[in-house]
């Protein structure tokens, strides 16, 4: 019996997640249909919520830490009149607004109520959320019955455009307005809390009851793959291709990309000074390194290894 070595898949999917599921369970479904259990995401979206997700698999997983923090693009649907425990609809709404009261909630005064809301803004996040209070996470302390207090954050909300307004009344007659919004913001925005300090500076209450996540940075979910229609590995987006969208590029002979790959210096004549990160391709297109540049010499930010999965044949 002879064992053989191949290359471990390597790249980035762009995946269009349907609502219901949650980002481990397409995370689950592409290591099953890529054979590896090294894959990773950039960004979760709740189970209620629907598009781009950016997985990585292999030596590819390192570029997620910065996929993470490109600006994001969501479609999402406002109802005005009700909040919830969780600011969507996944919690138990927490009443509801007078028809009277409603009622004067004009369109003039939902474009004003979202100036605020718009621009450099320092924002609470949402009770039900990720973020660690006491090394614990907030939406389990929440779930738990313990009151949670997060600190506001600064991000910044580049667009806040209404789409569409809607006014209806539901099965039991209440009233509410529904606003379509189109976001474009800052990694760490919760959309969720946008909807809830909308609903609460208009007096009448506001929670999530859509949201689609469009783009993160220069991808969109018009190139994802249809995670339900998935039936086996999808085409993976070359490590250098997606580099070069994020990071400024820089080209390495054989013997530079060698030396980079063992974690030495590298001299870059006439390339100029860079804190941020500049992807380093090597011959065949190959990602080698993230790497910032002082005095025409690299120093590693991350490193990408070629790594290879082990087979036997009878």
């Amino acid at each position: 019996m002879a064992s053989t070595t191949t290359p471990a898949p390597n790249g980035i999917v762009l995946i269009d997640k349907p609502q219901g599921f949650t980002s481990h369970d397409a995370v689950a479904r592409i290591r099953r249909l890529a054979g590896t259990r090294k894959v990773g995401h950039a960004g979760t979206l709740d189970p209620m919520a629907t598009g781009l997700l950016i997985l990585g698999l292999g030596p590819s997983t390192r570029l997620l830490t910065f996929i993470v923090g490109l600006s994001k693009e969501y479609i999402a649907t406002i109802r005005l009149g009700s909040s919830s425990t969780t600011d969507d609809a996944e919690g138990d709404l927490l009443g509801f607004a007078p028809q009277a009261q409603l009622s004067r909630v004009t369109d003039e005064l939902i474009a004003e109520g979202i100036v605020p809301l718009t621009g450099e803004i320092e924002q609470v996040p949402s009770t039900v959320s990720a973020i660690k209070v006491g090394g614990k996470r907030a939406y389990a302390l929440a779930r738990a019955g313990e009151t949670v207090e997060l600190k506001a954050r600064a991000v910044t909300i580049h667009a806040f455009d209404v789409v569409n307004i809607t006014r209806g009344k539901d099965e039991e007659g209440r009233g509410f307005i529904d606003v379509q919004v189109r976001v474009e913001c800052s990694s760490g925005t919760y959309i969720r809390a946008l909807a809830r300090d909308l609903g609460y500076s208009l007096g009448v209450g506001g929670h999530l009851t859509m949201l689609r996540r469009t783009r993160i940075g220069s991808f969109h979910v018009t190139d994802a793959h249809d995670l339900e229609k998935l039936e086996s590995a999808p085409e993976l987006l070359s490590p250098a291709d997606v580099a070069r969208g994020i990071f400024p590029a820089v080209d390495l002979n054989e013997t530079q990309a060698l030396e980079l790959s063992q974690g030495k210096k590298v001299l870059l004549e006439g390339f100029p000074d860079s804190k941020d990160p500049v992807a380093a391709i090597g011959p065949e297109d190959r990602l080698v390194g993230l790497v910032t540049v002082k005095k025409n010499q690299t120093r590693v930010v991350v490193n990408f290894p070629t790594e290879t999965e082990s087979s036997s044949l009878s």
